[in-house]
């Protein structure tokens, strides 16, 4: 059997993970120039419940560290210490950090280096460090709210000022809390103190629950309250104060009718003096909230709310300590707008099953798709009527499968943003990370393996490609240079780019570096784009020492290598002082792809949908001869080079004819185009991929295979990567 508590701590590590993007999201609002109060209460709430879980689990040194850091932006929130742009650089720092604490209490790991200096220098802006003081001390600054233990509630209290009902509105809230509160690391004081700050608040404590002094038990909930609220303040404004508890505590909320008090609370007795009791504490001095205390109790529950009367839920198992991310900055308080969605955590093993299921369901259907093809049935029968149908179901199935994995790529960039900082400062240069496109869908398998390359690329990007501040002035650019990290949709695949402002890259540097390399001969005369490629080569480095992050001839042809395996391209362009883009093309997914499937030499291929742009046959008149060997064909007012398919695979010699045969159009990332020569069009068809990578290696043109509806396997072919490498031999010489 699974361990409860394990289960609620990977939930709470889960949670940890939204909650450093959120702060993140936060921070990068902050650094653009936005200093608003909500925008650096989400920073402050973030902090704050991961503070509070780590609590729970007796995480010490991730509560301290995050304790100093919410210390920092309480004085911020508050108006006591103003955000700089220093303060700005060591509030980032301090998240990652956080976010180091997180992962080594997760993971069993050290605590992170330098945390302690990165406080000092937070604490020193804001005047130095706070000194720890007790619950109580910590309140006295407050203005005391008063409790009335007074049971009779049918009193004058209850008048106006001419003697009839307030007609100010009036809310009775009554809170109890459950065991699960205090081991969260909540106190019903806070809560307490929260609501005091919506209105003219009266407690009354209900003291009906505590046991004699020796059966007292410290950790288990012993008191209830009734609070009576006053003021222009509604029901969601209430329950916002309860949304990071609401699954740990019992909550009534009822409004009273012209403001009068609070009704008795059930159980209590109804005498107007009370049995001699045990100690209590002293609840006397609740504070009233100050300035800073209008936002809720930072832990929230992802756990649906309670309806507008009644009890909440019962309290979930993981709800003790699994403290969910506040909304976003542009996220309004409750009280109108759309409700956040429903979701649901699923173990990543559970749904690559399902993709796996969902692939062998794509092949069976397609098998018993031909197996009715070759029966010869009636199109109009039955059988073909369910199956088309059928077809469709599983369509369908598929592209909920696909959605279910993929996932926006705004985590990773939000860690690329990290490397910038940590590299900017080991190279002491000024750069500034831009996103673009965070919300672009990938298949998260391909996510997770993006993160080494582009961090390859984006060390690459200011240690290489953007010069140093002075440099920079010198050629009237801004000292700061800018790196742009996008995604986006393209022609079927997802392409990201890294692109900097710097200098470009020094193609005779490179090209001098290879030749003493030994990597290109000396009187070799290479294209620009060929020196560029250059860069890919093991071994190539144009560092003239070897650095922390560069010069050991390790790195961009790693990147290739990842790229490549997962079926992608990598290209670069680059302008003498304009800058250097590096060009990551990958398929969206690595399960299922919409291909053409073709006839070639007596083979059967698979051509990616998304890659082909139309398809023509070829008249001789279309035809023009390019050289000894190659053809180009004339379609649409332009010419386009003509490629052989069965010749490029070696699969047969070069036609003596391609009149009447068919071509498919194909587009590349850079907008050129290339023909496809192929025999026969069989049909276009859903198809599984296999791949091949990991048993075959690269193949050239060659993307992965599939298993066709009669068993028999197919090559799915990468048009873009064939053209590169291909001949383009469509004519025998004489």
């Amino acid at each position: 059997m699974s361990d409860p508590m394990a289960e609620i701590r990977a939930s709470f590590f889960v949670e940890c993970e939204e909650l450093l993007e959120s702060l993140q999201d936060a921070l990068n609002v902050i650094d653009e120039g936005a200093h608003d109060n909500e925008t650096i209460n989400v920073v402050f709430r973030a902090v704050h419940s991961i503070k509070g879980g780590a609590g729970a689990f007796g995480l010490t040194a991730l509560v301290n560290f995050a304790h100093r850091y919410e210390t920092v932006m309480d004085e911020v929130r508050s108006g006591k210490m103003e955000v700089t742009n220093e303060a700005t650089k060591l509030f980032f720092q301090a998240a990652d950090l956080l976010q180091d604490h997180v992962r080594a209490a997760r993971d069993g790991g050290d605590e992170p280096a330098g945390a302690e200096e990165v406080l000092c220098a937070l604490e020193a802006l804001m005047g130095g460090p706070k000194i720890e003081q007790d619950a109580e001390d910590e309140v006295s600054d407050f203005v005391p709210m008063g409790l009335s233990l007074d049971l009779d509630f049918g009193g004058d209290d209850a008048a106006g000022p001419d003697g009839g009902i307030d007609e100010e509105p009036a809310w009775s809230i009554r809170f109890r809390p459950q065991p699960g509160l205090y081991a969260s690391g909540n106190e019903a004081f806070h809560i307490l103190r929260a609501l005091q700050g919506l209105g003219e608040a009266t407690v009354e404590c209900d003291t009906s629950g505590l046991p004699a002094f020796g059966a007292l038990d410290p950790e288990a909930p012993a008191l209830a309250w009734t609070v009576t609220l006053r003021g222009d303040v509604d029901e969601a404004q209430i329950r916002e104060v309860f949304d990071f508890v609401e699954d740990v505590c019992t909550i009534e909320i009822e409004r009273l009718a012209g403001g009068g008090g609070a009704p008795a609370l059930p159980g209590l007795p109804g005498l107007p003096g009370l049995p001699d009791l045990p100690d209590l504490p002293d609840l006397s001095a609740l504070p009233a909230a100050g300035p800073e205390e209008d936002e809720a109790p930072a832990a929230q529950m992802e756990m649906p709310v309670a309806p507008a009367t009644g009890s909440a839920p019962a309290p979930a198992p993981a709800a003790a300590a699994a403290p969910a991310p506040q909304a976003p900055a542009a996220a309004a308080k409750s009280g109108g707008g759309e409700a956040a969605s429903a979701t649901v955590r699923v173990d990543l093993d559970r749904i690559d099953r399902l993709v796996n299921l969902v692939g062998e369901l794509v092949i069976n259907q397609a098998m018993l798709a031909q197996s009715v093809a070759e029966a010869g049935l009636p199109p109009n029968s039955s059988v073909m009527t369910g199956l088309e149908a059928f077809m469709m179901l599983t369509r369908d199935i598929q592209d909920s499968v696909m959605m279910i994995r993929a996932q926006p790529v705004k985590p990773l960039f939000q860690r690329m943003a990290r490397i910038v900082r940590e590299a900017s400062a080991a190279v002491n240069k000024e750069v500034r990370l831009k996103t673009e496109g965070e919300a672009t869908e990938v298949d998260k398998t391909v996510i997770e393996r993006l993160a080494d390359p582009l961090t390859h690329m984006i060390r690459n990007a200011v240690d290489h490609g953007l010069e140093s501040s002075e440099k920079r002035v010198a050629a009237g650019k801004p000292s700061e240079g800018v790196i742009t990290l996008s995604a986006q949709h393209r022609s079927g695949r997802v392409v990201i780019e890294v692109k900097d402002d710097g200098g470009g890259i020094n193609r005779e540097k490179v090209l001098e570096k290879a030749i003493s390399k030994g990597l290109v001969p000396e009187d070799a005369q290479l294209s620009d784009a060929e020196i560029d490629n250059l860069l890919f080569l093991p071994g190539f480095s144009t560092a003239a020492e070897v650095s922390n992050l560069s010069g050991r001839g390790v790195g961009m042809d790693v990147v290739k290598s990842a790229i490549t395996s997962l079926g992608g391209r990598i290209t670069i362009t680059s302008e003498a002082g304009v800058g250097t883009t590096f060009s990551i093309s990958l398929p969206l997914t690595l399960a299922v792809l919409d291909g053409m499937v073709v006839h070639v030499a007596g083979e059967t291929l698979v051509v990616p949908l998304s890659a082909i742009v139309e398809t023509a046959t070829l008249m001789e008149e279309d035809i023009r001869s390019l050289g000894p060997n190659t053809n180009v064909i004339h379609i649409r007012g332009g010419f386009v080079p003509l490629y052989d398919l069965g010749a490029e695979l070696g699969y047969r010699h070069p036609k003596d004819s391609y009149v009447g045969d068919i071509v498919l159009l194909t587009t590349q990332e850079d907008g050129s185009r290339a023909a496809l020569v192929v025999d026969a069009i069989h049909e276009q068809r859903q198809v599984v991929i296999k791949g091949l990578q990991q048993s075959y290696g690269h193949i050239p043109g060659v993307a992965a295979a599939t298993i066709l509806g009669d068993g028999q396997i197919a090559l799915i072919l990468d048009p873009p990567d064939l053209v590169r490498s291909a001949s383009g031999r469509t004519r025998n010489a004489a």
